[in-house]
């Protein structure tokens, strides 16, 4: 079965689709079987960054229904043998708000793709959407950049994210989900002690649920003047998430990145020498590393998302 590695971001425009293909065309490199899948539905790119402009196949075909598997969507890219494309969809209002019924069978399907590891690109923000295509992952990575607005989307992401996984857990018991319907919750210490009302058990199942949420941050477009407290936002993170968050680099603000995207290329594939591209490496390498650790260490399943339409969290 495939690692999922997700991708997600607070905000759009820090780099999160091109972090996404560099990493997946990293990871190729170094031997793994590698699908990078677009799910940012209502804003797909991920195609065009490797010169596919009009894939014969995409997203849409899936969910409508005209190819009965995941699999039929990918798209071989020519730049490695290893790499393949799952392209995105959103050509119309209907994909964009995608059902949830759907939804959850294509979460399904990913499961059947044969592949080493999957990068899935999430779109940003704090959608039903973003947050449950986020969460199906083995592997949490999140981007921002050292703009004070980015990191504080970012922070946000992150707790609705962790809020939504700890609900996940107890939307399907009968009484807590009706105690937890109605309710808008801004910190997991809220959501711990209104399910601990209702179930005994409800603080040991929650904290079990976190155990597995650990969050890796990759701060893209890094300069001499901008960074990125993290150490302050860790703490954040574990005062008000209890999270952790574990940096897997820092990378640097590089007209190479957009030159190769001019390119239709990764700039680790248009220019492997760049200052963005050795520092995509070191993530990468990072990131891998994270990888067999957790195959050494399991963690405990994720709950399968819930319907939107029970669920507490703001959209």
């Amino acid at each position: 079965m495939a690692t999922i590695v997700s991708i997600g971001s607070g905000k759009g425009g820090v780099g999160k689709s091109i972090i996404a293909a560099n990493l997946s065309m990293l990871m190729a490199k170094r031997g793994k079987r590698v699908v990078l899948a677009d799910l940012d539905v209502g804003g797909a790119d991920a195609h065009i960054l490797f010169g596919m402009l009009n894939p014969p196949r995409t997203l849409t075909d899936f969910i409508d229904r005209r190819v009965a598997r995941l699999d039929e969507v990918l798209q071989p890219i020519s730049a490695h043998p290893f790499l393949q494309l799952l392209p995105g969809t959103g050509d119309t209002l209907a994909t964009a708000n995608l059902p949830y019924a759907k939804k959850r069978r294509l979460i399904r399907h990913f499961a059947q793709l044969q592949a080493d590891v999957i990068v899935v690109d999430i779109g940003a923000g704090t959608s039903y959407h973003a947050l449950d295509f986020f969460l199906m992952a083995d592997h949490y990575v999140t981007v921002a950049t050292p703009d004070p607005t980015s990191v504080l989307d970012l922070y946000r992401f992150i707790k609705l994210a962790a809020i939504r996984r700890v609900l996940s857990a107890f939307l399907s018991r009968d009484a807590v989900s009706e105690a937890l319907s109605e309710r808008d919750f801004s910190s997991i210490d809220e959501v711990i002690q209104a399910v601990g009302e209702t179930d005994p058990n409800a603080s040991e199942v929650a904290s079990r649920t976190l155990q597995g949420f650990q969050p890796h941050l990759i701060v893209n477009r890094v300069s001499g003047k901008s960074r990125v407290n993290v150490l302050h936002l860790k703490k954040l993170l574990q005062e008000y998430v209890g999270g952790d968050l574990t940096t897997l680099g820092e990378i640097p603000d590089d007209p190479a990145v957009t030159r190769a995207v001019r390119s239709f290329l990764p700039v680790v594939e248009c220019e492997p020498t760049a200052p963005a591209s050795l520092a995509l490496n070191q993530a990468a390498d990072a990131l891998l590393a994270a990888m067999a650790r957790r195959v050494e260490t399991p963690a405990e399943a994720v709950p399968e998302p819930q319907q939107a339409a029970h669920s507490p969290i703001p959209s």
